[in-house]
């Protein structure tokens, strides 16, 4: 692997090879020569260069019975380039690595590049060569390169292949193919967030034959659209049911008693989760167990595992939204046990673990689901919170610096790494990191107000009042933006209007700090007897602090002296 830097070994990243293509040899280059560095990213490799798992069928052969959402390649870039990194780290001297056909590079190839390029490993030196040429004629579209590239959640190249599939038959002339094809391009759409394009298609299906089967998948994919993929705005919980019933109803003409029961059971599934959605819980619990039970009596010991494992996680859902925490915990660790390979699980079994207190089974729990999912945002923040709550600070904040390096547009985990930064005094890397947001989201209410607290911290004060009074205009029951424009107008001697503030940070808020901050500026106004009952009222509230404790109570006391 290590060449003389005159003598780069060079890579085609054309798109014709596929996702990855040109970058996942490289990266399989540095595996074989690697073999334990490459052990602690097997899951991204294995998705980048699948040819590295030997143990591994196609993922079309699998039967998924949900894809990965599209988000997913930014996680999958993200662990290559801890992987790179951590290589590129122990060279002795520099290697030159040559990149042709970047320009015409698939855009999970240019999304791992560009979070690569942001890094800089070190002794690592990347050659890019823009061509505009092709690489090759490209590949005769297929069935199984479609289903492969949907399974493995690159959207972009199954979009690619769909279409020149649509462009090479026709409904009359192999109605099976070009159905295949259409409802393809529909999935990669919809993962696309261009569910609208998709509902196009299945219309355009149904115009154009009326095959049972077909028209029966194009209903519940409709309905699916209904349900979830359509912008919110879009969304019709009635059309999806109506679309849904006519699912059910062509299932149930299905021939093979199997396949109409499998169909049947999934499509009731979709019901489930109008049912759970609109509170109807007593309904959509009725439909999931009676799946699983028909589902139960058809299937053999061990028989699409995956598939009951997918109904208990719907009961799981269900048991929460009842409050039966303990019978969706149950539920949980039996999907687990069934399918142990599913991050999502393990995600929503934490978080079942923190509601109930149990902090340490909750972070190892998100982070199985790091390592399976991988590098899921949300898990790598949520566990950075427990990990907050239990003191870790350092450990908080590298969590919290994962989230953003795989999705730099995670509000709440921007927010939570400024916060303590200030807390910890780190105001340059506070403002830095709220600045950074802002870029990505100029009107952010909470990013607003959390720089206004750095700018506050920092003696802007009239910038911090600024920022939280843009706060205010966004998000007018934001508590914290009134609460810290009271501090900042408090600071500038504009006690009066520090009252006003306050006036509404209570009017909104139980919280003791706005009160106490009340009392404290009222004091100041010579009104002790309303400060009085500010720091009283506080004192009631549970879960206070034995610093803000005694300070309402010293407070409390200079009032009630004579």
């Amino acid at each position: 692997m290590t060449r003389e830097p005159d003598r780069p070994e060079g890579y085609d990243c054309h798109r014709d090879g596929g996702p990855y293509a040109g970058i996942a040899s490289f990266l399989a280059r540095i595996a074989e020569e690697r073999p334990r560095l490459a052990a602690h990213h097997r899951v991204e490799l294995h998705a980048i260069a699948p040819w590295l798992d030997r143990t591994a069928r196609p993922a079309a052969e699998e039967e998924p019975i949900r894809f990965h959402p599209a988000r997913r390649t930014a996680c999958l870039a993200y662990g290559a380039v801890e992987f790179v990194t951590a290589w590129a780290d122990t060279l002795r001297r520099p290697v030159t690595v040559r990149l042709d056909h970047v320009g015409d590079a698939d855009e999970t190839t240019r999304e791992l590049l560009d979070a690569l390029a942001r890094r800089k490993p070190s002794l690592l030196r990347l050659e890019s060569r823009d061509g505009g040429a092709p690489r090759r004629a490209a590949a005769e579209p297929t069935r199984t390169a479609l289903g492969e590239s949907l399974a493995r959640g690159f959207y972009h190249h199954a979009e690619r292949i769909a279409r020149r599939g649509r462009a090479t038959v026709t409904p009359d002339g192999d109605l099976r193919l070009w159905w295949a094809f259409t409802t393809g391009l529909a999935t990669a759409l919809a993962a696309l967030d261009r569910a609208a394009e998709a509902l196009d298609l299945y219309h355009e299906a149904r115009a154009a034959t009326d095959d049972p089967k077909i028209t029966m998948s194009a209903a519940y994919a409709t309905a699916m659209l209904y349900a979830r993929h359509l912008p919110a705005s879009d969304q019709d919980p009635e059309q999806a049911r109506r679309w849904l019933e006519r699912a059910i109803d062509l299932a149930a003409g299905l021939d093979d008693p199997r396949r109409r029961t499998l169909s049947t059971v999934f499509y009731e599934q979709g019901l489930a989760l109008l049912d759970a959605r609109a509170g109807e819980h007593a309904y959509a619990l009725r439909l999931v167990n009676d799946g699983l039970a028909r589902l139960t009596a058809m299937l053999g010991s061990g028989e699409r595992s995956q598939d009951v494992a997918r109904l208990r996680h719907n009961r799981a859902q269900v048991y929460l939204a009842m409050g039966e925490r303990d019978l969706a915990l149950a539920d949980l660790d039996t999907v687990i046990e069934h399918d142990p390979d599913n991050c999502e699980y393990y995600v929503d079994r934490a978080a079942l673990y923190r509601a109930a207190g149990r902090a340490k089974a909750a972070i190892g729990d998100y982070g199985t689901a790091i390592r399976l999912g991988p590098h899921l945002p949300e898990a790598y923040y949520n566990r950075a919170v427990l990990q907050q709550e239990r003191g870790r600070t350092a450990r908080a904040c590298e969590d919290l610096e994962r989230a953003l390096a795989v999705d730099p547009g995670h509000l709440d985990a921007r927010i939570t790494l400024v916060n303590l930064r200030v807390e910890s005094g780190a105001l340059d890397e506070a403002e830095t990191e709220a600045r950074a947001g802002l870029e990505l989201a100029p009107r952010d209410p909470a990013l607003l107000c959390t720089l206004g607290l750095v700018r506050s911290e920092r003696g802007g004060l009239a910038e911090a009042d600024e920022l939280l009074t843009r706060a205010l205009a966004g998000d007018p029951k934001l508590v914290e933006a009134w609460t810290n424009r009271a501090a900042v107008r408090f600071d500038r001697g504009e006690v009066a209007a520090a009252v006003a503030d306050l006036d509404r940070a209570v009017a909104l808020s139980e919280a003791p700090v706005p009160r106490y901050n009340r009392g404290k500026a009222l004091v100041r106004l010579g009104r002790t007897e309303e400060a009085a009952r500010d720091f009283a009222y506080a004192l009631t509230q549970p879960g206070l602090d034995r610093a803000l404790r005694r300070d309402l109570r010293a407070e409390l006391a200079r009032c009630r002296r004579p």
